[in-house]
């Protein structure tokens, strides 16, 4: 027989000669293959007639129809024609499950519902001689009924129902972890985070109590005269004993003074006596900063005289002290020196105050922002605590001087008690101390702001002490707005041409959109409005354009203003005969109704004020409303050379928006035009400059005495340290210091 005839006896029509280890098996044909009798495994060879070929069963014979077998069963043969099977629905979850149902009694199996295996059997197609030995395998074989056939659905209804029911019984553990090779659904670990959270706002500067400020003018009146009414006589007092040593340098003797030591002593210390108690106020000061924690160049100057007039008390009591002249006179003129500083700084914050007492709503005040000064309007509420807070060369010399008056102290004991010579402490202390006291430490403060302060106040303008300077020229750059650079008055209007609409109409719109978008053409429309007795719209949908231009309705009609540049660009044809570089343009919807020509005038303070901030390199911020303010018209109506900082529109308006803040005052304008306004930025930019290169030269100046002064004693060269050559090297280190503190107030 031929082997496909084979196949097709046995039902074996589809198989193909692939290995049983290649095959695919689904789940459905392996339930079916194993969930089934030996006779289900026999059905498959049969074939099933159409389902038109079927004939229906009658009503009377119709029994219970078995479950759906799986659809790849195969059909019965030819001459058993089983009735057509229902579908039924699966049964309940809670059902039992029909794989466990015990089999059928073999009287219930009618031929109707289940072919016999003897019917089987005794099909002729079957006895063909291709096929003995499967007939004999199935003849010895001695199967028990086949049970109910089970479906998909019953199955998986089944396990289900029964997982259902394990978990409900059974505690919730954590789930079991998975490898990474796991057929586990992929789940959605991407967090969406929302909107950052707003940082917090800084906490505001503390501000202490507040005294009046026209008493504080007062009393710092007070000590200014007090300082400088007794400044000629110390320093008279103070040059006396330097006098004295220089004429005996040259070789002048000097009766009472030369060759007799016991008597030089006793006028160097009534010298330094009558010194110290004429320069009482640096002693004085010098305790409140140390009362505060603040180690500076007056505590080291004070000192010195100290240690001075108790080297000049040893040197009296005629002990073993080496034979060296006191260093009285350098601690003379260093409280010379204090007392200048001081009473420069008592008359800078008297003209400090007596400025900012003026009035207590003052028309502009110079705060600090993230960009740079900002002139808004205020009150002087804070300007006092700004102004009488420490300044920078008090924290720096506190923060350095205490190592060098640690190293006086340690420096003296190895010079003297380290080599056998403790009576020689106090000299070698008053050497050290004297060279570390340099006459350049309170200069560098009290000079510079009391040059400032006294320009300022001429100018109409206070700056609130060493902090308010530093916050508004830290960024050196000025925010500048339309009034900074024109002026009241320097903004006129040459002409007003009309297409299509009435003259009052016309201003009255554009009147309306400057005053909506705040620009300095306010106040000239404002003007030509009053004179046309015209009157303000509302404006609604006000917005500005990066192209030069406004838009906003007005009774419903949509309102363009801007240059002609930005008319082009929102469809708006203009004659062309009209070529106005600075002109505004007025449309309705779409239709130019009116041309106004303006006119920029140049103002010399402002073009003086410009000048200076660049020869500071204080860069203005350009943040104009103005359409027609634009660099290029700077560079046209300034000097060529002027440089501005022009930002976005979003950036511009924002900045513009700052003047209405009300920050706390780093400094105070009485005076209305640019110029008041960057003398008080370049001048503190100045000031703090030089402030910090004095603090720097007097340091090194302190240090490099100390270590020099410490050096000689130690080797016992008196002879080359003497009081005048001391003096002479702490001279030559103030000698920059005054050219640094001059320079700050010329600008």
């Amino acid at each position: 027989m031929d082997p496909k005839d084979k196949k097709t006896q046995y039902g074996l029509e589809n198989a193909t000669d692939v290995p049983a280890s290649h095959e695919d098996y689904s789940l459905e044909e392996i339930l079916a293959e194993f969930g089934g009798s030996l006779e289900q495994m026999l059905l498959k060879g049969a074939k099933t007639p159409p389902e038109e070929d079927v004939p229906p069963l009658p009503p009377d014979q119709a029994q219970p129809p078995p479950q759906p077998v799986s659809p790849e069963a195969q059909p019965l043969p030819p001459e058993r024609k089983p009735p057509q099977p229902e579908p039924v629905p699966p049964p309940p979850p809670e059902e039992t499950p029909p794989s466990k149902e015990p089999p059928l009694p073999a009287e219930e199996s009618t031929p109707e519902e289940e072919p016999r295996l003897e019917d089987i059997l005794a099909d002729p197609s079957l006895k063909e001689p291709a096929a003995p030995t499967i007939e004999m395998d199935i003849l010895d074989m001695a199967l028990p009924k086949a049970p109910r056939p089970v479906s998909l659905e019953d199955m998986v209804g089944s396990t289900v129902s029964s997982v259902i029911e394990e978990t409900a019984a059974e505690p919730l553990l954590p789930p079991r972890r998975r490898g990474l090779f796991s057929r586990k659904p992929l789940e959605e670990t991407e967090q969406l985070y929302g909107p950052p959270e707003p940082q917090p706002e800084p906490d505001p500067e503390p501000i202490g109590p507040e005294p009046e400020l026209f008493r504080e003018a007062a009393e710092c009146r007070a000590d200014f005269h007090r300082r400088r009414r007794v400044l000629p006589a110390a320093a008279i007092a103070a040059l006396v004993p330097t006098a004295l040593l220089a004429l005996e340098r040259f070789g002048v003797a000097v009766p009472g003074w030369s060759g007799d030591p016991r008597r030089q002593t006793y006028l160097l210390l009534a010298c330094l006596a009558v010194t110290a108690l004429l320069c009482r106020h640096v002693f004085v000061k010098a305790a409140k900063l140390l009362a505060r924690g603040r180690c500076t160049g007056e505590l080291l100057i004070s000192l010195s005289a100290l240690v001075s007039a108790a080297d000049c008390v040893c040197r009296l009591m005629e002990t073993q002290r080496t034979d060296a002249m006191p260093y009285a006179a350098v601690s003379c003129l260093g409280l010379v020196f204090a007392l200048w500083a001081c009473a420069r700084e008592s008359g800078g914050m008297y003209d400090t105050f007596r400025s900012a007492s003026l009035d207590d709503d003052p028309p502009y005040l110079v705060t600090d922002t993230p960009q740079g000064a900002c002139k808004q309007r205020g009150a002087v509420h804070g300007f006092y605590t700004a102004a009488v807070r420490d300044s920078g060369a008090v924290l720096w010399q506190a923060a350095f001087l205490p190592l060098v008056l640690a190293a006086s102290a340690v420096f003296a004991g190895l010079s003297s008690l380290g080599q056998g010579r403790g009576d020689d402490f106090f000299l070698n202390w008053s050497a050290i101390l004297a060279a570390g006291a340099a006459f350049s430490l309170p200069l560098g403060w009290g000079l510079a702001y009391g040059n400032l302060a006294r320009h300022l106040q001429k100018a109409g303008c206070a700056v609130a002490g060493w902090s308010g300077a530093e916050r508004i020229s830290r960024r050196r750059k000025m925010i500048l707005t339309d009034a900074d650079l024109f002026p009241p008055g320097t903004i006129q209007l040459g002409g007003v041409k009309v297409f299509g609409e009435t003259l009052p109409a016309a201003i009255s719109y554009a009147a309306s959109m400057a005053r909506a978008a705040g620009s300095g053409l306010e106040r000239l429309f404002d003007e030509l409005l009053r004179s046309e007795l015209g009157s303000y719209e509302e404006v609604s949908g006000f917005a500005f354009y990066e192209e030069g231009g406004w838009s906003g309705i007005i009774r419903g009609e949509s309102i363009l203003m801007g240059t002609a540049s930005f008319m082009r660009k929102m469809d708006v044809r203009l004659p062309g005969d009209i070529n106005l570089k600075t002109g505004l343009f007025l449309s309705v919807d779409r239709h130019l109704i009116a041309v106004f020509a303006v006119k920029y005038n140049a103002s010399e303070n402002v073009d003086f004020a410009l000048r200076m901030m660049a020869r500071s390199r204080v860069c203005p911020i350009l943040a104009a409303r103005d359409p027609n303010i634009v660099p290029e018209l700077l560079r046209r109506k300034f000097h060529k050379g002027v440089k501005v900082e022009f930002p976005s529109l979003t950036v511009r308006v924002a900045l513009s928006e700052a003047e209405k803040d009300r920050g706390l005052p780093r400094a105070l304008i009485f005076r209305e035009g640019l110029l008041p306004y960057a003398e008080t930025v370049v001048g503190s930019r100045r000031m703090c400059r030089a402030v910090r290169r004095s603090a720097v030269f007097s340091l090194l100046g302190s240090a490099a005495g100390t270590l020099l002064a410490f050096y000689l004693v130690f080797l016992q060269q008196y002879a080359l340290l003497t009081p005048l050559a001391l003096e002479l090297f702490l001279l030559l280190w103030t000698l920059p210091v005054l050219l640094m503190v001059d320079w700050a107030g010329r600008y």
